[in-house]
């Protein structure tokens, strides 16, 4: 029942983080575009994993130093507007797994479908 109140407040995280983020006055963060993509939350809530992507790959690892500099002022309006006893400390990871995928799908786009002429060719058993 645990993993289920855990995966309410990282969805709530996620949300109001969303909400904030669009505040930051940081030109490294208010410029660019920015997605959460998946919060982790500890299971004693002290600590939360926040997966971001940037549609703007080449400034990322200026955002990554915006977000660590404006986590302070992020950890606070969040423990403002959640209900929870404690606010977890925010730590900001880079997530590729938006490119990762958008690689997969352009190879998969590549295959080529089986040709039916050489579907009585029967291969060899390696025993």
């Amino acid at each position: 029942m645990a993993s289920n109140r855990i995966g309410r407040i990282n969805d709530e995280i996620r949300r109001e983080l969303s909400d904030i983020l669009r505040t930051v006055k940081d030109p490294r963060v208010s410029q660019a575009m920015v997605t959460i993509t998946h919060v982790d939350t500890t299971s004693d809530l002290r600590y939360a994993r926040i997966y971001v992507t940037a549609l703007d790959r080449t400034g990322e690892k200026d955002l990554m130093r915006g977000l660590k500099s404006a986590a302070g002022f992020l950890r606070r309006e969040l423990g403002s507007r959640l209900n929870l006893r404690y606010t977890p400390e925010l730590q900001f990871m880079s997530d590729d797994s938006i490119a990762h995928g958008a690689h997969i799908l352009d190879l998969l786009s590549h295959v080529q479908p089986p040709n039916p002429a050489n579907a009585d060719i029967v291969l060899p058993d390696e025993d």
